[in-house]
């Protein structure tokens, strides 16, 4: 995973077109994604269910940091040389993971010498029984309708709107039902036709597996209907920097990296998780149905602040609850596919999330721009819809930018409106989840 992570960083600071970038996009999105994940397992690995929220926590704590580190760097990249951005992790990241990695190592060497971890006894199998004894034990077949399934259903919310007829596009329309389709079969082939599982047909049925992926599909939906454009946004609306602007969308990794500590230790001394999603829910609700109503011009940013304060705090919440409840679901030998699972309920809810957000911006934004501009500049709305650069560069109080200011705050009032919506169904799917009791014994077992 380290090794797709650099090249994707490598790519991505010496690219010179847009086909290399988004190859290296990709490499990048695979390796962080896997890296994440690596580190979640050995959480589990490591720690108890009934302590497992302090652990993510733990975790979860260095966001604290790279929230002002981030935006203050991203600035000064901008600046200067912004392949550098790119170029510094690619000494960095290595930095950082090969001791880790030799750490694993020792341990692992450690625990042979010691008598705990045997090596395995030779199968006797010939090569073509080893290739269909893995394709059987790692679920190819599975993997593959799951893959196929997700990359066909998310990638139309992307195109879509880059293509000629939008959501009547043809191709858009074939890669929805063969997406939906694999999906099912997914399903299908779990339950009746795999000997061995990706995940356990009672896991998939399990009432708070599925209440979590559900809470987790519309927590991620909600954010991102609004958050792609947030930035922009303080940029224009309230004149702040690159840097404020990055301070202030980091809210959220500040503020939550602190008060998951609270959470797990909660979590660890309630022994319950659930009394927690039913107050988190609703406080989301309220942050962002609030910003509705704060995204009308000539408020103070201020306003905008507390609304992520309250964001931070209800949507670290449910993060960590969501990862409890779908570990204490199941046994030690699928907590790693059952973690997974839950991804790809985040994945799929924040690819629909960033397309309504871009649908409503497309849909939104130039009938604005029209509506509001000056005739003067109203020959220029289409240099200005796709420029932030041009949105900026007209100074605050100029009757343009005072324009761009009212059709932001329609934009994002649409967009708002648009995830506190979908943020409601969950009310319903908190209940679904059960009220389990965490102990200690629930982490018996060998993962790997």
């Amino acid at each position: 995973m380290a090794t797709f992570f650099l090249l994707g960083l490598i790519l991505a600071a010496t690219c010179n077109d847009i086909g290399t970038y988004c190859a290296s996009q990709v490499f990048y999105a695979i390796g962080s994604a896997g890296l994440i994940f690596c580190v979640d397992v050995v959480t589990i690995d490591t720690s108890t269910l009934r302590s497992r929220g302090l652990a993510y926590a733990l975790t979860s704590s260095p966001f604290i940091i790279t929230a002002y580190a981030g935006p203050a760097a991203a600035e000064q990249f901008y600046d200067t040389n912004w392949r550098w951005g790119y170029g510094t992790f690619c000494i960095v990241l290595p930095a950082v993971v090969l001791p880790f990695f030799g750490l694993l190592r020792y341990f692992k060497s450690k625990a042979k010498k010691n008598g705990l971890l045997k090596d395995k006894p030779k199968s006797g199998r010939t090569f073509k029984e080893n290739v269909w004894y893995y394709i059987i034990e790692f679920d190819v077949l599975g993997v593959f309708l799951l893959t196929a399934g997700l990359a066909l259903f998310l990638l139309p919310f992307t195109i879509a709107g880059s293509a000629e007829d939008d959501w009547k596009s043809a191709h858009i329309i074939v890669m929805l039902v063969i997406g939906f389709c694999c999906l099912i079969a997914f399903a299908l082939a779990e339950r009746f036709l795999a000997p061995v599982p990706f995940l356990p047909w009672e896991l998939l049925a399990n009432r708070t597996v599925i209440g979590a992926c559900l809470i987790d599909a519309t927590y991620q939906i909600s954010y991102y209907c609004w958050y792609d454009y947030f930035t922009s946004y303080l940029q224009v609306v309230f004149g702040t920097s690159l840097a404020t602007a990055g301070y202030i969308a980091s809210i959220f990794d500040v503020v939550s990296g602190v008060w998951l500590f609270c959470v797990g230790f909660a979590i660890k001394g309630s022994r319950r998780f659930r009394w927690l999603l039913w107050i988190a829910v609703p406080l989301y609700i309220l942050g962002i149905g609030l910003m509705i109503y704060f995204r009308r011009p000539h408020f103070s940013v201020g306003y905008t602040i507390m609304c992520q304060i309250f964001i931070a705090f209800a949507g670290g919440t449910m993060i960590i609850c969501q990862q409890v409840a779908v570990l204490s679901a199941s046994d030690h030998n699928n907590a790693a596919a059952a973690l997974a699972f839950l991804n790809v309920f985040g994945n799929i809810g924040g690819g629909i999330g960033g397309s309504i957000s871009g649908a409503v911006w497309t849909h939104t934004m130039p009938d604005a721009l029209q509506k509001y501009l000056p005739a003067e500049a109203l020959a220029d709305w289409e240099t200005i819809y796709e420029d932030l650069a041009t949105q900026l560069s007209y100074p605050m109080g100029d009757p343009v930018r005072e324009a761009i200011i009212k059709a932001y705050a329609v934009a994002q009032s649409r967009m708002l409106i648009a995830g506190t919506c979908i943020m409601a169904t969950s009310l319903i799917w908190m209940f679904i989840i059960k009220d389990v009791k965490l102990t200690k014994t629930q982490t018996k077992g060998v993962l790997f």
